[in-house]
């Protein structure tokens, strides 16, 4: 079965970015609606390419799809609700606390969760009011709430006054601050998505090991929060039984590998599975295709088109190697290869004589993986998320618990187990870790958000976080973002793959790092099947389709861009990371 199953009033499809969830909720509608339903697609991902797979201009109100009668579509735009959610929070104290005041509460409503919380009081009104959505058989929502929004949810001190008067600081629960009149919209929408006979769940993975890692801890936390109608999505699946050709042959091999060693609850899970799609997926006949796949093309040339590449990436490494020390970052979204990039430049600067640090917040540690084996010059550090978090639990609990009674202690240690304490915890680690780079370099695999930074440049905010915690401000933190913003001392590598998805969410990224007066020292197009060799069609047709996206990144958004092709052998031990640096 080409696509998922619509036994639902409604479908989510959720997924780490660049997987195709837009693609597939768009097929899902359209084959729903030439079917004769009326179907509405939601999308609330900020950086959603809804309007460019559907060919048309959306707003915040339902559309109708030219060529597709009976198929809708609207984007909730979560900065923007996250903008009016703030606004109506603090507006009606505007001229009666001190600006002071005003200023904390504000800040207080800056952090990536209210954005979360905004989106999901958007769809709320959606989903948890029927009669919103009453004139169609189906509802699709393209990027489901994550479990983080749906736990914060759940938080029983979210509808205790406890939030508005605590002096602690919460660091999450602010922006539920005051929800009171919507807690029985909201208790509606969780118990309509825990539904079985309303909602489905569609996890939408690639048939890679990270994209698939990233489904299991998804269908995980959903199932704990009691959301177990869950249908998994293999999509872009590429398979040859015989090919001469060294990457077809490799891709065929590593899809297979990944699904053979895929969790076991995720094999229990019904599903369906898309074949690769060479030539992109915008568009409505590019749709069809994806509910029939039988139907597309044959390709026929085996010849990528002449066009200018981006060198690759050994000449930015010596630029980065004459400075002799300082940060380099990796930076962008799950799945475009962060790890492996910033190993391998880890491994290039060693080899140039550089002493290096290669730190990493992968909880699998895949960066020693990687490695495999000693490198002259090169040590691997690990920041472990849930140390850092356990140690900064200790100093709040130690100097804020103190002055509270059981009930407010209580709902501080919740308060602690929000997503906001992982982002501060790990950001202290990591302004030591950037500290380092005093002394030579230091190579950052999973650097923080834009949205973290912006948190951090909000100075009120962290100031009143660190004082909780520890009653002054280290060195390294009060260095941090001055760091960050010298091009002297800090590399920001905005690492991207040439497809739309990845480079729309890139380029959101580079705008989030503007905003806190950051500038990425270059782009690397990760993963290019257009500068790879191959001889294959179908490869060759995907290649084709990737100029566009080439050209944009070397041409308009980035000041440097480097190229990595697509290779047969994966880039794993000293010899495998070198074929990345040329």
């Amino acid at each position: 079965m080409a696509l998922p199953r619509a036994e639902t009033r409604y479908l989510f499809f959720t997924g780490k970015g660049g997987v195709g969830k837009t693609s597939l909720s768009c097929a899902t509608g359209l084959a729903l609606a030439e079917a004769g339903k009326r179907v509405l697609i939601v999308s609330t991902d900020p950086a959603s390419n809804l309007d460019e797979v559907l060919g048309v201009p959306l707003s915040q109100v339902p559309t109708a799809i030219s060529g597709a009668p009976g198929l809708f579509a609207l984007n909730i735009d979560p900065e923007a609700a996250a903008h009016a959610y703030r606004e109506r929070m603090v507006a009606p104290y505007r001229g009666i606390l001190p600006a002071a005041a005003i200023q904390s509460m504000e800040e207080q409503f800056s952090g990536a969760c209210t954005v979360e919380i905004a989106a999901f009081d958007e769809f709320s009104k959606l989903l948890g009011d029927p009669a919103a959505t009453a004139d169609f058989a189906h509802v699709i929502f393209d990027t489901a709430p994550t479990g983080h929004t749906l736990r914060l949810l759940t938080l029983p001190s979210a509808w205790d006054e406890f939030i508005s008067s605590s002096t602690g600081g919460a660091s999450c629960l602010g922006p539920l601050a005051g929800l009171e009149k919507q807690k029985a919209l909201y208790a509606a929408t969780v118990a309509r998505l825990s539904n079985p006979a309303e909602t489905t769940v569609i996890l939408v993975s690639r048939p890679e090991t990270a994209s698939l890692r990233e489904a299991e801890r998804t269908r995980g936390e959903l199932a704990e929060l009691g959301i177990r109608n869950q249908v998994l999505a293999i999509n872009g699946l590429f398979a040859v039984e015989q090919s001469d050709d060294a990457i077809a042959t490799a891709m065929s091999r590593r899809a297979a590998e990944a699904l053979a060693q895929m969790p076991a609850e995720l094999c229990r899970l019904p599903g369906c599975t898309i074949p690769f799609l060479p030539k992109g997926t915008v568009g409505l006949d590019a749709l069809r295709v994806m509910a029939r796949p039988e139907a597309a093309a044959p390709a026929t040339s085996n010849h990528m088109p002449a066009t200018a590449l981006p060198p690759g990436l050994a000449g930015l490494v010596d630029e980065m190697a004459c400075a002799g020390h300082g940060v380099v970052m990796t930076m962008g979204k799950g799945g475009v290869g962060k790890t492996s990039v910033a190993a391998a430049i880890a491994v290039a600067l060693a080899r140039r004589g550089g002493k290096v640090v290669l730190s990493t917040t992968d909880p699998a540690a895949h960066v020693a993986a990687t490695l495999d084996g000693v490198i002259p010059g090169l040590s691997v550090t690990r920041i472990d998320p849930r140390r850092e978090v356990a140690d900064y639990t200790v100093e709040v609990l130690a100097k804020a618990g103190k002055s509270l009674d059981a009930g407010g202690l209580a709902m501080l240690e919740e308060d602690l187990r929000s997503p906001c304490t992982e982002e501060i915890a790990v950001f202290r680690a990591f302004a030591r870790t950037v500290d380092e780079g005093k002394d030579g370099f230091v190579v950052l695999d999973t650097a923080p958000t834009g949205h973290t930074i912006l948190l951090l440049d909000a100075a009120e905010a962290y100031h009143r976080e660190v004082m909780r915690t520890q009653g002054d401000m280290p060195e390294s933190v009060r260095q941090l973002l001055p760091r960050l913003r010298d091009p002297a001392y800090t590399h920001v590598l905005i690492v991207t793959l040439p497809e739309a998805t990845p480079v729309h969410e890139a380029e959101r990224l580079q705008g989030d790092l503007a905003r806190a007066g950051i500038t990425p020292y270059a782009w690397i197009i990760n993963q290019s099947l257009l500068a790879s060799g191959t001889a294959d069609p179908l490869l060759c047709q995907r290649g084709t389709y990737e100029i566009p996206f080439v050209r944009r990144v070397a041409d308009e958004l980035a000041g440097r861009c480097a190229l990595i092709p697509w290779l047969a052998e994966v880039p794993v031990g000293r010899m495998g990371l070198e074929q990345l640096v040329r």
